[in-house]
């Protein structure tokens, strides 16, 4: 009996340990621009905010326009006030599909990545 009852612990310890690393990651939550979302306008910045608080150093955001040019100005800059919203200010951009490739650095240091396209249509 006690057998069984320290194997269920030790299971439910691992399960608890697993489940702790896997939330520690900064995993993208949702967008402005809406991830494959389409505005009439650009609001003169692309908006992510992630699962985690990040790294600013560490992460980016890349706006990249049909013919790969990067179209972003300048850095993407954390929120002060919300250290999980990762921002980069954008141009009014014309018609067209946009690809927004992000990396983000949680600060328990896991990289994630990705990317997602948003369309200008006036």
């Amino acid at each position: 009996m006690k057998s069984a009852l320290r194997q269920l612990l030790a299971i439910f310890v691992v399960l608890i340990a697993v489940s702790g690393r896997a939330h520690a990651h900064a995993f993208l939550d949702h967008a402005d621009p809406a991830v494959g979302g389409k505005v009439a306008h650009t609001a003169g910045q692309v908006r992510i905010w992630f699962s985690e608080n990040l790294e600013a150093a560490f992460s980016s955001i890349k706006v990249l326009d049909s013919a790969k040019h990067e179209v972003q100005q300048g850095k993407a800059q954390l929120d002060k006030a919300n250290r999980a919203l990762l921002a980069v200010t954008i141009p009014a951009l014309p018609a067209g599909t946009y690809k927004v490739v992000w990396r983000a650095v949680s600060t328990d240091t896991h990289i994630t990545n990705g990317d997602f396209t948003f369309t200008v249509a006036p």
